[in-house]
């Protein structure tokens, strides 16, 4: 059969050398029992060229199944294809035959490949490799005689680098690769299709058909066409249905179709596409560890001011007891509820005015301390020293629970 028949047994409309390449790769490779995998963007007519394979071939009397494999869940594919016995899962009341089994002699296209689970390709690509399958359920091996085309708009190289897709199963699909070309790279076709959909919509509303002047022709060639085929389909079915004019300009023509660098959609950012949920918990851990950064800061103030006075009354500024608090709190594994905080108490005893500050000489050097610990302890020991030994006012002083305190005497030895 020759391009050209091929084309009208299968209401084909172009001439584009893309095109034609497409089809007369279709008619070669229909003869063969060779698997083929379809490539282009949605709404290219992708699903027309596994008819044309399955006319043309041995199997034409067989049975051909369209599998939309996108458009059934993941639970239920398995048994889809494959069938299932009695009893096998909620709901299997009667063993059921799946498209592989029902399709024997014939051919199955498998629409939207790529939508497949990963256990699903396993199984499929056994089916390719030994004809071989087993029913969800049952243990009995099954053959089946069956040719597989497939198709898909995804980008496959990229979907196996991802790990959604099995590179093996690309490979025995991928035997004889046919393109679809879009729309917007057959430009010469745009017309052609045009006149045929606006003829047929038409016939089918009773009315004359529309037509495009010189400036609309100019302005549909030239636009980018997203939808492909069926986006042009859809346009010129509306300009038939709502235009009283039959006659239509570019300006007519422009307000339908879609402005495509526009978008009234939210953007998405890289950092909201690539980050997800982990933003809102990446943001907090930073606002904890800048925090944690502020104590340590607030409390190798406070030692440096209490080593430089000699004594733990010494001057030491407003807010370093909440400061030490919240250290303590964050560092309490025990959960207790901390000691009461009388902020009022805090300020009377640590605010100090500028003319009781104790000035350091010059020349006086003093040593700080580096380790935490350390200094935790000698606060510790001052605090006990200023109130006798008495636990309570100390934890009060050092605003902490008077448990947290004893278990620290206790950490660090101190009875």
């Amino acid at each position: 059969m020759t391009l050209q028949q091929v084309k009208q047994r299968f209401g084909i409309i172009g001439s584009s050398p893309m095109l034609n390449r497409a089809i007369d790769v279709a008619i070669q490779v229909a003869p063969t029992d060779i698997s083929v995998l379809i490539t282009g963007e949605s709404g290219t007519g992708k699903e027309t060229m596994p008819q044309i394979i399955h006319q043309l071939s041995a199997r034409k009397h067989g049975q051909y199944i369209a599998v939309n494999c996108g458009a059934i869940p993941e639970g239920t594919i398995d048994s889809e294809l494959f069938g299932h016995e009695k009893g096998a899962f909620t709901g299997a009341h009667d063993s059921r035959k799946g498209y592989f089994e029902v399709a024997n002699g014939g051919t199955i296209f498998l629409d939207e490949v790529a939508e497949l689970p990963l256990l699903t390709q396993v199984r499929l690509l056994r089916v390719l490799e030994s004809g071989e399958f087993i029913k969800v359920g049952a243990s009995k091996v099954l053959k089946t005689d069956v040719r597989i085309i497939a198709a898909t708009n995804v980008n496959m190289e990229k979907a196996i680098s991802e790990g959604k897709f099995r590179e093996d199963l690309f490979y025995r699909l991928n035997s004889v690769p046919i393109f679809l070309p879009p729309l917007r790279e057959r430009k010469e076709d745009i017309g052609l299709l045009f006149r045929k959909f606006a003829v047929d919509f038409a016939e089918k509303y009773h009315m004359p058909a529309v037509r495009l002047d010189e400036k609309a022709q100019h302005l549909l060639e030239n636009y980018a066409w997203p939808g492909n085929i069926r986006q042009l389909k859809n346009i010129s079915e509306q300009l038939s249905v709502i235009e009283e004019e039959r006659s239509i300009n570019a300006e007519i023509l422009a307000r339908y179709l879609p402005d495509i660098t526009r978008s009234n959609l939210p953007a998405v950012t890289a950092k909201q596409s690539n980050a997800g949920s982990d933003f809102s918990e990446r943001e907090i851990l930073y606002k904890f560890l800048f925090e944690m950064k502020q104590d340590i800061s607030d409390l190798k103030t406070i030692v440096l001011e209490l080593l430089r006075s000699g004594s733990p009354s010494g001057p030491v500024r407003t807010g370093h007891p909440a400061a030490l608090k919240r250290l303590y709190e964050n560092d309490n594994p025990e959960n207790e509820p901390p000691a009461p905080y009388e902020s009022a108490d805090a300020e009377r005893d640590y605010e100090i005015s500028r003319e009781d500050e104790v000035h350091i000489d010059a020349h006086e050097e003093v040593e700080e301390s580096l380790s935490l610990e350390q200094t935790e302890k000698e606060l510790i020991i001052k605090a006990l020293k200023k109130y006798n030994n008495r636990r309570k006012p100390a934890a009060k002083e050092l605003g902490i629970s008077e448990r947290t305190l004893y278990r620290k005497i206790k950490e660090y030895n101190l009875q």
